[in-house]
């Protein structure tokens, strides 16, 4: 079925093109994408037809993570990579735990600015910001970010499945200077697509991916496990996201989301 967002087109928005957010966002259900992020998610649907399977597992944790975060004393988080708005958001799991919860969603994609906006025009305790994850300074420094986010007092930073767009050399880069600003008693939580999946499975999808709008790269549990450093691991450490804290979910997808939570001492 077409989506309502074929009818209207944001200035700036490339719909020639498919985008992560967009077609992430038609994997979950959502109806903030084109024909051309639906017919992408068709072809890696076809190495991988529990992909969505894997999405909605990958959105579950990131809801669990935020509330042992809130239960935690969180009352601050930074989204990178937030994506297409996807109810509940980070905002609305924080607060179910820390009513004055704030959050700075970040995300370098225009549509997601457009979304976000509109969703969070009332909202004075969050707030969106349109920037790559990786010009941390700007993220850091940002009007934005000074007015919700008090680097002196313990914040939980998020990178749920956004590691994977940007090259080997620049995530502990991007990753050491949120971490160089973050108070003790923080945290961050980490997601993305593991090479150790079906070999098949992971095979076919760097096929689909190779020379494509949008590129990935598939990092194995070791690799990953490296973005850590500098934080003290929750158990059980890095996993398959259907088994953080504790497994909730039987049915194993061909491509595997791994990640997981850590402190910082």
């Amino acid at each position: 079925m077409p989506s309502v967002s074929d009818e209207w087109v944001p200035p700036g928005i490339d719909n020639t093109k498919a985008h992560a957010a967009r077609v992430y966002d038609y994997v979950l259900g959502g109806k903030d994408n084109y024909a051309v992020d639906r017919e992408f998610a068709a072809k890696i649907m076809s190495a991988v037809p529990d992909y969505p399977v894997m999405a909605k597992a990958n959105r579950a944790f990131l809801v669990r993570a935020v509330e042992h975060l809130a239960k935690a004393g969180i009352r601050q988080f930074i989204d990178l990579g937030t994506g297409i708005p996807t109810s509940p958001n980070t905002h609305e799991v924080a607060r179910q735990h820390q009513p004055d919860a704030r959050v700075l969603y970040v995300d370098n994609d225009p549509i997601v600015a457009v979304y976000s906006g509109a969703l969070l025009a009332t909202d004075d305790l969050v707030a969106s910001l349109t920037c790559d994850i990786r010009d941390t300074d700007r993220i850091i420094n940002d009007p934005a970010t000074t007015r919700l986010i008090d680097f002196s007092e313990p914040v939980g930073v998020l990178a749920i499945s956004v590691v994977q767009l940007i090259p080997d050399e620049a995530v502990p880069v991007a990753l050491a200077a949120f971490r160089e600003r973050m108070a003790p008693g923080s945290y961050l939580a980490l997601t993305q697509p593991s090479s150790e999946g079906d070999p098949a499975v992971v095979a076919h999808v760097r096929e689909v991916m190779k020379g494509g709008p949008i590129p990935i790269s598939f990092r194995s549990q070791a690799h990953i496990t490296t973005f850590f450093d500098g934080f003290e691991l929750l158990d059980p450490g890095v996993v398959e996201v259907t088994k953080w804290p504790e497994p909730y979910l039987a049915e194993k997808t061909g491509m595997l989301q791994i990640g997981g939570v850590a402190r910082r001492p």
